[in-house]
């Protein structure tokens, strides 16, 4: 079964606890065991990191929690106890424990409070929001950062289609040049004339002498305008033209069912840049949107705090 929440997992973790076990990585194995989950379940990640996994962020967070309320101590880095407290709640034979649970004792309750007030920290405002949502605060920042992005994504749209049509092109050559294309370098791609230019926007040059290059074709369309297969059989016979077998068509709208089909009948190397996915890389690489905040998320060095000898 897919991995439970933080609140599903705190019993079964404070009962590992109470059968001696210290560690929260000791625990995991039982909590797979009882929640059935898979090897690819149980290696599934945290989005917002690459290398945390998501049973070991909830089952940590349930810790955390219980801790906060008194039901577990860490009297050393990393090493868990269930407290007197812990064990007299155990002995009520509990169906569960959740937040809700937990708030009948005090020390919860502080901390939880604690992040409500006017000069709570930021990390405590993050708790504090997380609890209410009943969501560890990496899932409540990550569905924030979603929730942005998707706004900022709606944002670049409605600029792109009142933007210049030339300028329009050019932007598509940076974001191409962002991407790698041309070696990186803006100077192996120039913009075609505005008329005359065979369906064709933008040239981007893979090598010195100019025998391999990208094609480009840019088109702002509003949402409902998709791009229809004739589009893209006029933009590879401008590709035959030039001798071309590489192309990038760009559009601020979205393609035909018909248009994405027909490159399948077709030897030409056509990519599709659809208007959310030409917004999601400019976002990526950085292309018309600029960093206004920055968050790090961090966690304890283990190197640093490692055994060192004195020798």
């Amino acid at each position: 079964m897919p991995v439970p929440d933080y609140q599903t997992m705190m019993l079964p973790l404070l009962r590992r606890f109470a059968e001696g076990r210290t560690r929260v990585v000791d625990c995991l194995p039982a909590l797979r065991e009882q929640f059935a989950i898979t090897d690819e379940e149980a290696a599934e990640l945290l989005p917002s990191s690459g290398n945390v996994t998501l049973i070991s962020n909830r089952a940590n967070w349930a810790r955390t929690y219980m801790g906060k309320a008194g039901l577990l101590k860490s009297p050393k880095r990393g090493y868990h106890e269930v407290t007197d407290l812990g064990l007299k709640f155990l002995e009520t034979n509990p169906a569960e424990i959740s937040n809700k649970v937990l708030e009948q004792f005090s020390g919860f309750t502080e901390w939880r409070q604690a992040g409500t007030k006017p000069d709570a920290n930021d990390g405590a405002s993050i708790v504090a929001v997380a609890l209410a949502a009943e969501q560890t605060p990496e899932v409540v920042m990550e569905a924030g950062y979603k929730t942005l992005t998707t706004a900022l994504t709606d944002d670049l749209l409605s600029v792109l289609r009142d933007m210049n049509p030339i300028r329009f092109e050019r932007l598509i050559l940076d974001l191409l040049t962002a991407m790698g294309y041309g070696k990186g370098d803006l100077s192996n791609s120039h913009m075609t004339k505005g008329s005359g230019d065979g369906g064709i926007d933008g040239i981007i040059y893979e090598d010195a002498l100019g025998l391999d290059a990208v094609y480009i074709q840019a088109k702002r369309y509003a949402p409902e305008n998709k791009v229809s297969r004739p589009a893209i059989q006029q933009f590879i016979g401008s590709l035959n033209g030039e001798g071309a077998t590489k192309g990038v068509f760009v559009t601020t709208s979205d393609f035909s069912a018909e248009a994405k089909g027909f490159l399948g009948k077709v030897q030409h190397r056509v990519v599709l840049i659809n208007g959310q996915e030409l917004a999601r890389l400019m976002i990526r690489y950085d292309i018309g949107v600029r960093a206004r905040t920055t968050y790090v998320i961090k966690s304890v060095d283990e190197d640093y705090f490692g055994e060192v000898g004195l020798g």
